[in-house]
């Protein structure tokens, strides 16, 4: 039967038929078996271009009846033809890789397409996905760190991210955090400890501050004391690769960007497949032994959305760039990394993926909490700019400001110190609508506040 490797894992196209289920049956389903498991070879490094390109590369999935859309795999468990074969799959001697599959806490077939789509985004070996970010992250980071183990991470950092490092890890893990101005790179090499630091973690653009880490030089020291790099990129899939640029393991955030329907809660994590073969270990696999397994269904609907993200992600670029660009000129104290004043513009610029932008998010620092409750207020309620919600990447544009809301659990020192002001309105800009009849929406409510001269930054 037709086989071929694909990001870490070997897929063969259909479950082997007849009595015996691991060599039986495969001459005569070899014509049917090419059409169904039909795919590209592997992108070799050298020829990885951009995320577009490595995903048109990926393997296409035929559903079982030659749809061009995969089946999805509902089932929660999987027959055998013979008693032999659940001993050995058990014991890891058959596995996914030859189309053996034990139970969908494990692998599922249909998850595994999704995963192979998500390594082909970040350019990583292989990919398992969750059934969400934080799951995606604790589940990688507690597979790296054992009990009394060490990590150093940004300061800024999503505040669930936070919360999980500063209080939940300690408690039940014994796994303790240094927090470091990721931009002071000797005091991120101080922070870490040969052969005790386990992982060197930030965001390739920061939540919600956006600040761009200097990912390959961020990685370099962390290899240099033996620590592995960790790198959430939720806030930039295409525009950002970092595993092109130096990390170990990727994780994200799929509710956001990738999925672009506020509907799906999903996480991934895409890196080496050692790695995520350990993580599915059924004896020491934080990912198998904790559960956060994502529903074959929820891995159908995201397969479908994942080759338009690109497409998704240079409209949101755009707006954000053009919005963030007038609101600057009107004098507003905007944060985007795309501006040319913003103090990262440039290393993004190296960093970036070509063609994809500077990111779909943008900051307006209205200084006090008031102030910027009173600018969501208008643009929601009075000129139906967006919608005051926490999350981002869907289709309206999303805000929320900051501080009270998805970095409140950190404490005003460490806000200070990650540098939220109160009053930062993050904004996730949507592509629904044109461009122009948002930008009249987002001015009118400007001008209906009443205080728009008190907002310019002379």
């Amino acid at each position: 039967m037709a086989e071929a490797r694909a990001h870490g894992f070997v897929y063969a196209g259909k479950k082997r038929p007849g009595s015996d289920d691991a060599d039986g049956g495969e001459d005569a389903m070899v014509a049917v078996a090419a059409k169904k498991a039909m795919m590209s070879a592997p992108v070799a490094a050298s020829a990885w271009e951009d995320p577009a390109a490595a995903l048109a590369s990926a393997r296409h999935e035929f559903g079982e009846h030659g749809g061009v859309n995969m089946s999805i795999e509902a089932s929660a468990t999987f027959t055998v033809m013979e008693p032999e074969t659940m001993r050995r799959m058990f014991a890891g001697e058959l596995g996914p890789d030859r189309d053996f599959f034990i139970y969908s806490r494990h692998f599922n077939p249909t998850v595994l397409n999704l995963g192979r789509q998500m390594a082909a985004l970040e350019g990583t070996e292989a990919a398992y996905c969750t059934a969400s970010g934080m799951s995606a992250i604790s589940s990688v980071l507690m597979q790296l760190c054992s009990s009394g183990g060490h990590m150093v991470a940004s300061r800024s950092l999503y505040g669930g991210t936070h919360a999980l490092l500063t209080h939940f890890l300690p408690r039940v893990c014994n796994i303790t955090t240094t927090f470091v101005d990721i931009w002071d790179h000797a005091a991120v090499a101080a922070a870490m400890v040969q052969g005790r630091t386990k992982v060197l973690y930030f965001e390739s653009v920061a939540n919600p501050t956006l600040t761009v880490a200097n990912i390959p030089e961020l990685c370099r020291l962390a290899h240099d004391k033996g620590a592995t790099a960790v790198v959430d990129n939720t806030f930039a899939p295409m525009v950002l690769s970092p595993a092109r640029l130096g990390a170990d393991v990727v994780v994200h955030s799929i509710s956001k960007f990738i999925s672009g329907g506020a509907d799906i809660i999903a996480g991934a994590v895409c890196g080496p497949a050692d790695l995520v073969n350990s993580m599915m270990d059924l004896h020491q696999g934080a990912l198998m032994l904790l559960g956060p397994t994502m529903n074959a269904k929820v891995a159908f609907e995201l397969s479908e959305r994942i080759p338009h993200l690109g497409l998704r992600m240079k409209e949101h670029c755009h707006r954000a760039l053009t919005f963030a660009t007038r609101l600057k000129n009107m004098g507003l104290k905007v944060v985007y990394p795309g501006l040319e004043d913003h103090p990262d513009h440039a290393l993004l610029k190296l960093m970036a993926n070509k063609d994809y932008g500077y990111g779909g998010i943008l900051c307006v620092d209205m200084e006090t909490e008031e102030r910027a409750n009173r600018l969501m207020h208008h643009l929601q309620n009075v000129t139906q700019f967006g919608f005051m919600a926490v999350s981002l990447g869907y289709y309206e544009t999303l805000m929320s400001c900051s501080g009270s809301s998805t970095s409140s659990e950190m404490s005003e020192e460490e806000r200070a110190l990650a540098g939220i002001s109160p009053g930062l309105v993050r904004m996730s800009v949507g592509y629904i609508g044109t461009l122009e009849q948002r930008w009249g929406q987002l001015e009118k409510a400007l001008a209906r506040m009443g205080e728009f001269g008190s907002l310019k930054k002379n």
